[in-house]
C-alpha cells in the first residue's frame, strides 16, 4: 500500500499554455478513498503558483452551468479546482492577449471518482457544467474575492460545445459580455501565466 507521504501529483499539459490537468494518487480500501489534493513542495517542483488565499466550494444539480468567470487585474488569480462529489465538465477559456491560444478553450471532465484536478493561471475564464445528478466543486484561488473585479464572459460565446442545449444559468451569468465584445486586460508571457 502507498503511504500518505509517498503520494505525488502528476502534471499533464493541456492545449492552453499554463493550464494543467493534475492527477493525484488515490488510495482505496474497504473504508473508502483517500486523495491528497495539495502538497506545497510538489506543487513548487511543478512550477505552479500556490499561495492560495481563499478556498470555497459550490454544490450544483445536473444541468447547472456556472461561468465563465474570472477576476480582473489587479485582483486576478490562479485557480485549482476539483470535485469532491459527482462529475462536472470543467472549461477554461484563454483571455490573455498575445497568447497563441487566445479565445480557445479546454474541456476536462472532473470527478470525485478519479480525484483529478485542473490548474488555471490568471487570464483564464473558468466555468463548468454539472453532468451528474449533483456535484460539489472545490476552488482554491491565489487572491481574495473582490466584488468590483468579479466578472466573466457569456458561457455560449466562446465556441464551446456543451452537451446540453439549455443549461440552468444564473441571471448574472446570462448578462455577461460575449467573448467578441470583451476587451481583455490580460497579457500573455512565455511562462504561460498572465501579466497586467
Amino acid at each position: 500500500m502507498v503511504g500518505v507521504a509517498d503520494m505525488r501529483v502528476e502534471k499533464r499539459p493541456t492545449c492552453i499554455p499554463g493550464c494543467y490537468k493534475l492527477q493525484s494518487m488515490l488510495v482505496r480500501d474497504a473504508r473508502g478513498t483517500f486523495v491528497k489534493t495539495f502538497h506545497e513542495a510538489t506543487f513548487a517542483e511543478l512550477g505552479l503558483r500556490t499561495r492560495f488565499t481563499e478556498q470555497f466550494y459550490t454544490t450544483s444539480m445536473r444541468g447547472v452551468l456556472r461561468g465563465l468567470h474570472f477576476q480582473s487585474p489587479p485582483y486576478d488569480h490562479a485557480k485549482l479546482v476539483y470535485c469532491t462529489a459527482g462529475r462536472v465538465l470543467d472549461v477554461g477559456v484563454d483571455l490573455r492577449r498575445g497568447s497563441p491560444t487566445y479565445g480557445q478553450h479546454l474541456k476536462v471532465e472532473l470527478s470525485a471518482e478519479t480525484g483529478n484536478m485542473v490548474y488555471l493561471p490568471p487570464g483564464i475564464a473558468h466555468g463548468f457544467l454539472t453532468i451528474a445528478d449533483s456535484a460539489t466543486l472545490v476552488y482554491n484561488v491565489t487572491s481574495m474575492y473582490e466584488p468590483i473585479a468579479d466578472t466573466g464572459i457569456r458561457w455560449d460565446s466562446a465556441g464551446i460545445e456543451w452537451p446540453v442545449d439549455t443549461p440552468q444559468v444564473s441571471e448574472r451569468d446570462s448578462r455577461l459580455p460575449t467573448l467578441g465584445a470583451f476587451d481583455s486586460p490580460f497579457d500573455f508571457n512565455a511562462s504561460g501565466d498572465a501579466r497586467t
